[in-house]
């Protein structure tokens, strides 16, 4: 499976953010088809109107009104062949949220420091629903980018980042299991049980490894972040087989020390 093929699987299997009907009429409902509109680009960069139709169940005008609206605030932007991309003002809006992100903006010396020192890519994932999203990740020091753009958002059975999270956080281990076990690759958890040994064996050793449940012969290995006796994040570093299986041992005392100095700097 190519990594374009699975960045698609990961959105195919995490379950669509829903809401409640609006209670209030057709104006809060207005706003989330216009939501939904965003999220058909997750898996496209460039979709046309009545690609858009196809996929919320809408008359084309309709989807054509939510693209104009959107198209006018920067949302998304058309091309000179009428197909629609996301647009600047979105990236414009993550990059604010993402320089916001407190616990990001202290961890950050300390991922560089790590990166620095094990010359691996290393991610600090926070969890979202039933996944964990990667808010920071360090290419590896030799420029050799394994995973770029791709992966942000990762169901977390498929990781040893949401592992380390779900073995010491309730809500993400419960939506987890209400959303259940899609496979992605050749060792991705599938079952309950299977979920359930992988927690107890974190919470034995304190950190989770991840080997061919993502992506094929890449594994990692994560630890948890813990502030106030809760996991909110982990620290991972990710590599090829040959870098990462035989420097786990050395790896986790590595993980431990930055995790726990983040920590303490945000004032845990």
């Amino acid at each position: 499976m190519s990594i374009v093929a699975q960045e698609q699987a990961w959105c195919a299997s995490t379950p669509k953010r829903t809401s409640p009907d609006d209670p209030h009429g057709s104006g809060l409902k207005s706003v989330g088809s216009a939501l939904d509109v965003l999220e058909c680009f997750a898996t496209d960069g460039e979709l046309g109107v009545s690609d858009i139709a196809r996929r919320l169940g809408v008359a084309k005008s309709t989807a054509h009104r939510l693209l104009q609206t959107l198209a006018s605030r920067g949302f998304v932007e058309q091309d000179a062949q009428g197909q629609y991309r996301l647009g600047i003002h979105l990236y414009e809006l993550g990059a604010l949220a993402l320089a916001r992100n407190e616990l990001r903006h202290v961890a950050l010396p300390f991922l560089r420091q790590l990166a620095s020192v094990t010359g691996l890519t290393v991610n600090m994932a926070v969890p979202d629903g039933a996944d964990i999203v990667f808010v920071e990740r360090i290419e590896n020091s030799d420029g050799l980018r394994i995973l770029g753009h791709f992966g942000r958002r990762l169901p977390a059975h498929t990781t040893s980042s949401g592992k380390a999270i779900a073995a010491w956080n309730h809500e993400l281990d419960t939506a987890r299991r209400r959303a259940g076990f899609p496979p992605r690759v050749s060792k991705t958890v599938r079952a309950e049980p299977d979920w359930d040994r992988c927690l107890d064996a974190v919470r034995r050793v304190g950190y989770a490894v991840s080997h061919s449940e993502s992506f094929d012969g890449a594994p990692s290995v994560a630890v948890p972040i813990m502030l106030r006796r809760q996991a909110v994040a982990s620290v991972s570093v990710f590599g090829p087989t040959e870098t990462i299986e035989p420097q786990v041992d050395r790896l986790v005392p590595v993980l431990v020390a930055a995790s726990r100095r983040i920590a303490r700097a945000h004032g845990g």
